[in-house]
This record gives C-alpha cells, structure tokens and sequence, in this order.
C-alpha cells in the first residue's frame, strides 16, 4: 500500500496539472474570441468616421474614406469585361445575338437598341447613351427622349430632385429638363442611411407599391431588407398617367398572372405591336418578382447573401460591393450553404439555364409563326375586331416570354417558375396562331405555307 502512494500522488498531480493547463487554454482561447469578436463588431458597426457624411452626399468617394473596404469593392463594377453564358458585364448588342427581338418588340424602342447590362456604376451612363433614349439633333446637340421617371433607378440624383420638385412632377418633367443635374449612377445613398449606414428605401414607388399591398417596410427585418433594397429597382414597372409616375403593378400580386390581370383591369398597354396591331406590355428586368417564388427566396435567403456575400478582411466580415453575378463568385456566394464543389455547382446552374434558354427560343419560335399567322390573317382582309382574340392571345403569350427573357438569372432565380411561364408563352402563342388561321381563307394559308 504505502509503496504505492508516491504513484498515486504523482498522478493526481500530473491531472490536476493537465487540468489546469486545459483550463488556461480555454480561457485563452475565450478571451482571443472575444477579442476577435469586439474586433469584428467594431469594425463593422461602428468604424472610424474619417469625414461626416451629408444627408445628400452622393460621392461614393466621400463614404469610400469611411468605409474604404466597400468603396474599393463597389469601384469595381466599372469592370465591363466578365461575360457569363448567357449574361453577365460585357455590353454585348443583344438584337445582333438575338435577331428575332427586331420583330418580337416592332414598333417599340427596344427593337432599335438593346445591349447587356453593365453594372451600377454605369447605370446612368448607359441610360445617357442608350438610343432609346438620346437624340443628336442636326446641329450636333443632344437631348432625351424619356420622362424623368426614367431617372429613378439610373441616378443617385433622384432622391434630391424628387424631395425638391415632388413625387409627380419629377416623374412627370421631361429627362431632358434634368439631364444636366445628372452626374452619378448607382450611390451608397442610395441603400443606406449617411448617420446610421442602416439599409433604407430611397425610392417611393417600391414603398407605395408595397403599401397598396399591405406591407409595411418600417417593420422589415434587416435580412428583408437585404432584398428590398434590390427590389426598389429590379422589378418591373411602367408609367401612369400623363404624369407618368412610376408605378409597380403589384396589386394583385407579384406573380406574372397577377400582373397581367392587373394590366388587363386598368386597359394599359405600353405600344401597339407594329406587325399585328396587338397592343403590348413591354416587361422590364422583374428579378424581385421571379425571386419571390424561389425556393431560395421562401427559405430566407436574400439578395445580397448570393450578388453581395460577407467576405473576410482580416477580422473583419463584410459585405462584398462588387455586385455580380454569383458564378464569379461561387465560394463565398454559393459554397456557404451548398456544401458541393465547386465545378458540380457550376454544372447545375448551366443546366438550369441552358434548359431555359432552351424554352425560351421554342417560345420565341411559337411566337413568330402566331406574328405570321395574324399578318396573313390580315393581308386576307381579316379585320382587327374579328382577330381581337387572337391579338388578345399575342400579348399574353409575349407578356410570359419577356418575363422571363427580361428577366436577367435566365431562369435561375426561379426554375420551375420560369418553365411554367414559358411553357404558358409557347402555349397561348400557339393559340393565337391557330385563331389567326382559323380566320383565314384556306387558299392564303396555303399559299403562305408554300
């Protein structure tokens, strides 16, 4: 017994060490945590202010020297040269790529100029030179032809020109009145708030429209808000009244269904289709309302999380500026929740739009053979009031297929959504055509068939 009591000392000796030794580790670690953690917190909430900023400032610079690591990300929108598969910054001329646009949009502006979105920072620079847009008169002179609606998402000036000249007449003033007020395209003002840099609304229509439907954006969580921020923009739009106020068609819904029903109770079209006489709606980029039926979107998942991802510098964690297209960035935009590498994630995002674009020109092709068919139909001696049903059929096929062509993931933002939709385009094209000839005498189908 006694000869093994030094034995039995020693051991307790060499655990009580081992414990205590653990015990410091932990503690060490803890406090290294927490170090690291303050660090975090600092840096992301309350940052060294360098410079105050104005209620109004619209120089992304000036906020670039309080948050340096935002500014340099956001600069880089500028680059133009990251072309996905079937999008991304290269400001390729669509109409050249896609032909068949000439005559789906006869008769509206975008049938003369449309190329691929560059990112925010040339957001009113492409709008100033757009041909939908600008004129060179003979003298050499420039001016505009839109309304200053058409400011609201293309120029940081808008919040300060809507607070001086009010809702409707800003939107109501012709582009080229403001045009030489207008120096910056997207701004950290527009998202955040100078004093807290919390996110914030700047643009009354998502607010109004998110109104009419019973929501209240003052009590959003700031995840939510990491999408409306987005959907103050990237939606789809169109201009009532003779004040033309930009207005989101959300009433009803934000659903292609609801909007078209919604489009049809106010008897709106945006121009008369130059082959067939049908009058159309013209679908503008509508990502927040494809989104909202995602899987991703019901699962919480903002817009930022996937174009904006946090990113680490250090010890801080912020959001990247650098908004892109997420196959740009699959690690921190896609590899946080899908624990695939990285080539099975880019497999599945080509599969997904591939089979899109897929759908998209068999909906193209239903559409252009419905065009021929009412022109024929027409040629014939079939008045417009006998083709009512089949004009009717053109615009809510084209209505479905710009929703999704317009819309700019090609599908991605919503698969299953995106197919019923154009599978609906390719279906009520068909119809249309099928009531053009139903209309006309046999011998001119045939004679157009041959």
């Amino acid at each position: 017994m006694s000869a093994q009591t030094p034995k039995r000392s020693t051991q307790f000796f060499l655990l009580a060490g081992a414990f205590l030794l653990g015990g410091a580790v932990m503690v060490g670690i803890a406090l290294l945590l927490l170090n690291i953690n303050t660090r975090q917190v600092e840096g992301a909430v309350s940052p060294a202010r360098i410079v105050e900023i104005a209620e109004n400032e619209l120089d992304a610079a000036v906020w670039g020297q309080n948050f340096p690591r935002q500014y340099d990300s956001f600069m880089k929108t500028r680059i133009d040269t990251m072309p996905t598969k079937y999008g991304g910054s290269e400001p390729i001329n669509k109409l050249e790529k896609y032909p068949v646009l000439r005559r789906l949009w006869g008769g509206m502006p975008f049938s003369v100029d449309f190329n691929e979105e560059r990112g925010h920072y040339y957001a009113l620079i492409d709008q100033k030179e757009t041909a939908r847009n600008r004129v060179v008169k003979e003298d050499g002179s420039i001016t505009y032809k839109q309304p200053g609606a058409c400011i609201n998402c293309h120029a940081g000036e808008a919040p300060v020109l809507i607070a001086e000249l009010g809702w409707e007449k800003f939107n109501g003033t012709p582009y080229a009145e403001l045009a030489d007020r207008l120096h910056h395209g997207g701004t950290c003002n527009d998202c955040h708030d100078p004093k807290t840099m919390q996110l914030r609304i700047s643009r009354p229509a998502f607010t109004n429209a998110m109104a009419a439907r019973g929501i209240d954006i003052s009590t959003a969580t700031r995840q939510e808000m990491r999408t409306y921020v987005c959907a103050q923009c990237h939606v789809e739009y169109y201009f009532a009244g003779e004040q033309k106020i930009l207005t989101f068609p959300w009433l009803n819904g934000t659903n292609i269904d609801e909007i078209d029903q919604y489009y049809t109770d106010i008897g709106f079209k945006d121009w008369t289709h130059a082959e067939t006489g049908a009058p159309m709606i013209k679908i503008q980029h509508p990502e927040f309302e494809l989104y909202t039926t995602s899987i991703h979107y019901k699962s919480g998942v903002s817009c930022a999380d996937c174009h904006m991802p946090y990113v680490r510098e250090g010890s801080l964690k912020v959001s990247d500026h650098w908004i892109r297209s997420p196959v740009h960035n699959i690690n921190n935009a896609c590899q946080t929740c899908h624990k695939q590498d990285e080539k099975a994630l880019l497999e599945r995002v080509s599969l997904i739009q591939d089979r899109t674009a897929g759908l998209l020109r068999s909906a193209e092709a239903a559409l252009i053979d419905a065009i021929d068919a009412i022109k024929v139909a027409k040629e014939a001696g079939v008045t417009d009031e006998e083709l009512k049903e089949a004009l009717w059929l053109h615009r809510r096929a084209q209505m479905r297929w710009d929703f999704v062509f317009s819309e700019n993931s090609t599908g991605f933002h919503s698969p299953q959504e995106s197919a019923r939709i154009l599978a609906d385009a390719a279906n009520l094209a068909r119809q249309a055509q099928i009531a053009a000839i139903k209309l006309t005498p046999p011998q001119k189908v045939e004679a157009r068939a041959q």
